[in-house]
């Protein structure tokens, strides 16, 4: 039951019983309606603005707990990385040179991902640095493993091929070293015989008597059978595959033919002084992917260690070549 309000009348100094009308009392309730919506508003956006709803409170769970999974998942590919260095270490440094592969260089194992666009869906985000990096090492460790597997199938096919390789590079004498009849001459810069100016010799000089049995090094292919080439007579060149070739020069007679298949060990020709030569020897070349190595570093098949390092000596002395 509504309370009966009276109001002092000064002038005539009584009390009077106060009449609402209906339009006030609609007025009076849109007023206190109007003030409530008003702080229900407020209190609304505020409670928006710095409370968290349940719904949103379990979204930042979730987000904090992928940011976490993030870092962890950083973490991991870190020690993936560390894994997968070690494996290029070794591939580059022990399975290729074991198998006389050329290593892969470090600009195509770590080659970067071309174009800016690449990331752009994960922009707009709180977390979209870290999802960007992460991103990158995951493409950059999946290429790198990419690589990598791929240069392991070679290795394979090489490790198959190994007893072909074995067979083939260049790994005896070219003459019986009961044959020779002085020091051989060796690899580098040496004396002309008759320019007697100091020059580059790319191979070894073997003074032999004229005659005397020239064999394959390796297995291969008779490249070369002729007197063609300028300064070498007689002359053959051996291609063994594997990036290996074989000279054997100034030739008294040449034993195969061009395009003819040969074993190591087999008569290639006999020692002879043609070409540019002052003296019955045999001038023999190692030609790896064709740059002319030390063929010293080729008799470890028949030669015993204390052979070895005779002929090592011998042949590191500066002394005149043969040609």
């Amino acid at each position: 039951m509504s309370k009966i309000k009276y109001k002092f009348n000064t002038k005539s100094l009584t009390y009077e019983k106060v009449h609402t009308t209906w339009k006030e009392r609609g007025l009076k309730f849109l007023s206190y309606l109007a003030t409530g919506t008003v702080f229900a508003t407020i209190t609304i956006f505020l409670a928006y603005k710095f409370l968290d709803s349940p719904k949103e409170k379990k979204l930042h769970r979730e987000i904090e707990k992928l940011e976490l999974e993030y870092d962890l998942l950083n973490q991991k590919m870190g020690l993936a990385q560390s894994v997968l260095t070690d494996l290029q270490d070794r591939d580059n440094n022990i399975y290729r040179v074991i198998f006389e592969a050329e290593p892969i260089p470090s600009s195509i194992r770590k080659a970067g991902f071309g174009g800016s666009d690449r990331y752009k869906d994960l922009e707009g985000f709180e977390s979209t640095e870290l999802m960007q990096e992460t991103s990158k090492k995951l493409d950059v460790l999946l290429k790198q493993l990419y690589i990598q597997s791929k240069s392991f199938d070679d290795v394979l096919k090489l490790a198959h091929n190994k007893e072909q390789m074995l067979n083939s590079i260049p790994a005896i004498m070219p003459l019986n070293i009961k044959n020779l009849i002085r020091q051989p001459g060796g690899f580098g810069w040496r004396t002309h015989p008759i320019y007697k100016t100091q020059e580059m010799h790319p191979g070894m000089d073997f003074p032999a008597a004229e005659g005397t049995p020239v064999y394959a090094t390796g297995d291969g292919v008779v490249g070369q059978a002729d007197a063609m080439m300028q300064g070498y007579g007689n002359h053959v060149v051996l291609d063994h595959g594997f990036g290996y070739q074989t000279l054997y020069g100034h030739l008294s007679k040449i034993s195969v033919r061009a395009g003819q298949k040969i074993k190591r060990g087999e008569l290639v020709g006999l020692v002879g002084s043609t070409g540019l030569s002052t003296a019955p020897h045999l001038h023999y070349e190692v030609i790896k992917n064709n740059q002319k190595i030390n063929p010293i570093n080729f008799y470890y098949n028949d030669l015993s260690p204390e052979q070895y390092q005779q002929m090592l000596q011998l042949s590191q002395q500066s002394t005149q070549s043969f040609d």
